[in-house]
């Protein structure tokens, strides 16, 4: 009997390089195109398909995966936004995620990049390409003494937490499930909006925090606050948050997802056209960094995203507890 086939989708090399490296028991196909009902009939013969955040797991993708005798959507990342989970489960497909692939990583980029806006590094950069060593324009504050708030403290929140005390940082924390952190206040959303001179935020992307950052909790900001994103990009009303920027009323935002990043995010358009006019504004603005989905961008996390996304179809293969079903 052959092996167990999975086709993986929205494949980049480093995605191949990692599987291929811990792979000992599938054949897998790798696509390059994103999941979607136009391609879905790839997934033909195979019992997984393994995908990743921009792919459009939606109702349509999974009837078709359904007639192909599809069994198992992988998942190798820690959200599912994107899969319609109830039409999987009404279809008897098992959606299994990686849910902690590496806090750290995502954690100590969201400090990166706190640091860069804030002290405007890559401005400095660009400037000394050219010998020009002046400081006009790259101040910054201290951040020992300010105030984080922190949204969602699950496992990244809690890693961001212990480098903002690090840092000398008071803590404020808002989530409808509080954990016990030494140092760390839980607040309302409103008291977060209102005290917190930067905000980071770590949350899942649910009904209830869609659009958690829009034009109301923008307005109870301080004038100078710091925003930042490296969960998911519809946590953010992104067009409010061009209009504060424009308006001067934050003082600036570091993005690493953006609520239309699919099909835009993870690919090489330095020679296009980007129509999309909100991005294309928010990179020209001085006060905005974005990186390209790249947070959890470490050795450690793809290689853990690798092997347990394959023990994950293991656990289904062999009938054992599938501890990282998505329910």
């Amino acid at each position: 009997m052959g092996k167990e086939e999975i086709a993986f989708f929205d494949a980049k090399p480093y995605d191949k390089e990692w599987f291929d490296k811990y792979n000992k028991n599938y054949d897998i196909r790798y696509y390059v195109g994103r999941l979607r009902p136009e391609n879905a009939k790839l997934a033909e013969g195979a019992k997984a398909v393994c995908v990743f955040v921009n792919d459009d797991v939606n109702e349509k993708t999974i009837e078709i995966l359904s007639r192909l005798k599809v069994e198992v959507i992988l998942l190798r990342c820690a959200g599912y936004n994107n899969v319609s989970v109830k039409t999987a489960q009404k279809r008897g497909i098992k959606v299994l995620r990686v849910p902690a692939y590496s806090p750290y990583a995502v954690a100590e980029h969201t400090m990166g990049l706190i640091l860069a806006l804030n002290r405007k590094i890559p401005r400095a950069y660009i400037r000394t390409r050219d010998f020009n060593f002046s400081l006009n324009g790259l101040m910054g504050f201290d951040l020992h003494g300010k105030t984080a708030g922190v949204i969602g403290t699950g496992k990244i929140g809690r890693v961001f937490i212990d480098i903002c005390k690090g840092f000398g940082m008071n803590v404020l924390a808002f989530d409808p499930f509080p954990a016990k952190i030494d140092g760390v206040e839980y607040v309302s959303k409103e008291e977060l909006f209102t005290d917190s001179d930067i905000i980071s935020l770590h949350c899942p992307l649910t009904k209830e925090t869609h659009y958690i950052i829009n034009k109301s909790s923008l307005e109870l900001m301080k004038k100078n606050v710091l925003i930042v994103n490296t969960s998911r990009g519809r946590l953010i009303d992104t067009e409010a948050l061009l209009s504060a920027l424009n308006e001067k009323r934050i003082g600036g935002a570091a993005l690493d997802v953006y609520e239309e990043e699919s099909g835009l995010f993870f690919e090489d358009n330095s020679d296009k056209i980007v129509t999309d006019e909100v991005i294309s504004l928010l990179v020209s603005r001085p006060n905005v960094i974005i990186t390209s989905h790249q947070a959890f961008f470490t050795e450690e996390a793809l290689s853990n995203i690798a092997q347990i996304t394959l023990e994950n179809f293991d656990d289904y293969l062999s009938g054992n507890e599938l501890k990282n079903e998505v329910k």
